[in-house]
Parts: structure tokens; C-alpha cells; sequence
């Protein structure tokens, strides 16, 4: 998939003032915060001057790469977003520019990379009719990340969840939904105790106690056709406004 460089219209009406943030593709480290609107944030791949922020651009791309460029925060009027600059530039400090990796993001108008914002407004909205298939979707927007492998990605969906084995016994497919958007789909094999098959994580010490009646799946990666059907499309509706429950089947019956 190509490098966006520029946003839909759909995007920019949903965007409102952002900050951004560019980082080295090869080192990941943040290089420059900004803020704006509009396709702003894709300006300065285009300059000709002396900064060193177009030195370290011009490097990046004499590599026949492209600097990451990400969404701090986006939907926020002008005051907002300057706040929010300020306070980004401060925290990783204006004579480095440099990051410690977060485990988690907001879920709306967190750090996001540009080509997922124009997923997330793009890709097709899937209603209850829409979903063919007798499948369990699951939330994970606590736990996942930006740049998430998916390895990562597998795991932290397979467990650790209550579920009513009955209807798990009947669903085919795990959806792995982060932020409304499905990220994944995974053909279940069978349904465990937590913790009790093989896991990349270390168990929690407490996992006896607190996993009572929690219950993982193993499986793999849908065939194409499914994942066709329904990776990078929008089931935010499918989930009951308020309904905090990560977990939701979708049975034919």
C-alpha cells in the first residue's frame, strides 16, 4: 500500500485542527511536532530550504523511504491543538525530539498513523445484516497499540475472556475489533481455560484467581474470502450505545 500524501475530503471534514507528528522510519524516534489543518501535515515533504527539519527529511528520502508520519490528536479546535503541541514538545523536549513508546493510545483522537485515520473514515460501515457468518467480536482497545505485530495481535485477541461456551461452541470466526474498526479475523479451533495453551506473555501471578471462568481460543488467520469480507470495515453500530461488554456474538440460528 502506498504512503498517503494527502487526505480524503471525507478525512479533512472529519479532521478539524491535529497535531502531528514525523519520526524516522529506521529509528522510529520522533523528529518534529506540528500543527494544522487540512492536508498540512503532508507539506513539508515538499520543501526547499535550509532547516534541519528538511535536511532530515531529504536523508530519509535519498534512502527511497519516507519520514512516519502520525496523528497525535485530530477533531479539536485551534486553541486545543496548540495546547496540546506545547505539551508534546515539552514532554519529549525540544533539544531531543526523541519518545519512549506508549503501551496504549486514546481510542478516538489518540496517536494514529495517517494511512489507519484514512482506513478509519473510508472503509465500508457493516450493520448486523451485513455479517454473514456466526462469528465472536471482540474488543481490544485497551491492549492494542500502534504498530502492534500480529503476533501481538492474535494473542491479545485469543485471551483472556468470559464467554458462554455454548454460544463460542457455534461461532466460526473471531473478530478482532480495535476502535470500531476490525483489524483481523480468525478461525477458531477450539476454546481452553485462560492460560492453559501456549502463550508469547508471561502469565499474570494473579491468574488463577482473576481468570475464574475466562476462556482463550487457538486458531489462524481467516481464508481470503472472509477476510475480504469484513477486515477494515466499521461494526461500531453493531455494539449497543453505552454497551461496555468487549465481547459480542453475532449467531445465525
Amino acid at each position: 500500500m502506498s504512503k498517503s500524501r494527502e487526505f480524503s475530503a471525507k478525512t479533512m471534514n472529519e479532521l478539524g485542527y491535529y497535531v502531528y507528528i514525523y519520526s524516522d522510519p529506521d529509528t522510529k524516534i520522533p523528529f518534529y511536532i506540528g500543527k494544522g489543518k487540512g492536508n498540512r501535515c503532508f507539506n513539508h515533504l515538499f520543501l526547499e530550504n535550509d532547516s534541519e527539519k528538511v535536511a532530515k527529511i531529504q536523508e530519509i528520502q535519498k534512502k527511497g523511504k519516507d519520514p512516519i508520519i502520525e496523528i497525535l490528536v485530530h477533531g479539536v479546535d485551534e486553541e486545543t491543538a496548540l495546547k496540546v503541541e506545547a505539551a508534546a514538545i515539552d514532554l519529549i523536549g525540544i533539544d531531543k525530539l526523541t519518545n519512549v513508546k506508549k503501551g496504549h493510545h486514546a481510542s478516538t483522537y489518540g496517536r494514529i498513523d495517517v494511512d489507519d485515520l484514512n482506513a478509519r473514515y473510508n472503509q465500508k460501515n457493516l450493520s448486523l445484516e451485513d455479517i454473514t457468518d456466526d462469528v465472536i467480536m471482540i474488543r481490544i482497545n485497551t491492549t492494542y497499540y500502534n504498530g502492534i505485530s500480529d503476533f501481538d495481535l492474535y494473542e491479545m485477541t485469543r485471551c483472556c475472556w468470559k464467554v458462554n461456551l455454548n454460544q463460542a461452541s457455534k461461532v466460526k470466526y473471531a473478530f478482532s475489533i480495535y476502535d470500531g474498526m476490525v483489524m483481523e479475523v480468525y478461525e477458531i479451533k477450539g476454546w481452553f481455560p485462560a492460560y492453559t495453551t501456549m502463550h508469547n506473555f508471561k502469565q499474570p501471578e494473579d491468574a488463577v484467581e482473576k481468570d475464574v471462568g475466562r476462556y482463550e481460543f487457538i486458531g489462524n488467520v481467516a481464508p481470503d474470502e472472509i477476510r475480504k469480507k469484513y477486515v477494515g470495515c466499521m461494526v461500531s453500530s453493531v455494539f449497543s450505545k453505552g454497551n461496555q461488554n468487549p465481547v459480542k456474538y453475532v449467531l445465525h440460528e
